[in-house]
């Protein structure tokens, strides 16, 4: 049985048929949930954003306002999606086919945006599917991402490039040695061919 309260769903919400909005999650003004999208226990949903048909959103995410998530994209726990970002899903969009007629939802096969574990996507940045932002990874406000992200890493820039790493704080990391540290929590990686890899304590 869960310990979390009943999801709060606002008044002016529009959550469609055959969504699901587990236990403790928010789902604040205007913001849009279609069908068969998930809605993770404890994640919050802001104003005015758009979880398209499908989307699953994990355990205590946190999507903010305007955020427009397209199918089928996947966020697993712990995501933080800032202001008014975008999640593409179309290679080669087009209203219409090259005869002119217009283009149906048969006529394009949707790709898609993936999200690990508490990684975090800065206001305003548009991520170009398909495309997956790794574990803990950082991407800058206004970033354009159009290849995958490694975890830990802190992308930048149109299009995003790595600039550093950060931590599970977020943090950006500092080289200490042949390693990287952690300024708030002290946590010691090391990079092995453009990966980064937490150091267990003791190793």
């Amino acid at each position: 049985m869960s310990t979390e309260p009943a999801p709060r769903i606002a008044a002016t919400a529009q959550v469609d048929d055959g969504a699901r909005v587990e236990p403790g999650a928010v789902v604040w003004e205007l913001a849009h949930v279609r069908e068969n999208a998930v809605i993770g226990a404890g994640s919050s949903l802001g104003r005015g954003a758009y979880v398209g048909p499908g989307v699953v959103l994990g355990r205590n995410c946190k999507i903010q306002n305007y955020a427009l998530l397209y199918e089928p994209a996947i966020l697993e726990d712990g995501v933080f999606v800032g202001p008014a970002v975008v999640f593409t899903n179309d290679l080669y969009p087009r209203a219409i086919n090259p005869d002119g007629s217009r283009k149906s939802g048969d006529d394009w096969h949707a790709v898609g945006v993936t999200v690990r574990t508490g990684a975090a996507i800065g206001a305003r940045s548009v991520c170009v599917a398909p495309v997956e932002i790794g574990e803990w990874a950082l991407v800058a406000a206004g970033a354009t991402v159009i290849r995958d992200v490694p975890a830990f890493a802190l992308v930048a820039g149109s299009p995003a490039r790595r600039i550093g790493w950060v931590g599970h704080a977020g943090a950006r990391l500092v080289q200490d040695g042949d390693a990287f540290r952690c300024p708030m929590t002290g946590a010691m990686f090391r990079e092995d061919d453009g990966q980064l890899f937490p150091v267990e304590s003791g190793s």
